[in-house]
């Protein structure tokens, strides 16, 4: 018997049951989209940092964390992780834009 990586669901018989599958698939999906996103805006900020250290734009990368600051709180205030998950990543923008602006 070959065993996959994924097990089989088995099909629920009640009726809230099978509700509650259709609304986990799209929470999932919804869950995933703001995890994507939350990592993209995070990545921008951080190639806008190091675009800056090698000679570039100093305040695009300003910009580009104000923009992150209010989607990472708004993940946050959904429940996707933890606030101090959050305040973490804020923090370790932020002091590395700070450190931009003292180096400059």
């Amino acid at each position: 018997m070959a065993t996959s990586s994924k097990a089989k669901k088995k099909t629920v018989r009640l009726a809230s049951g099978r509700k509650r599958a259709r609304q986990d698939v799209k929470l999932n999906a919804a869950n995933t989209s703001l995890r994507s996103h939350f990592r993209t805006v995070i990545k921008n900020v951080q190639k806008a940092i190091d675009k800056a250290q090698a000679g570039g734009d100093k305040a695009a990368p300003a910009e580009l964390f104000k923009h992150a600051q209010t989607v990472i709180d708004k993940i946050a205030d959904k429940g996707m992780f933890h606030k101090n998950k959050a305040a973490r990543h804020k923090s370790r923008l932020s002091a590395k834009i700070k450190a931009l602006s003292i180096a400059a």
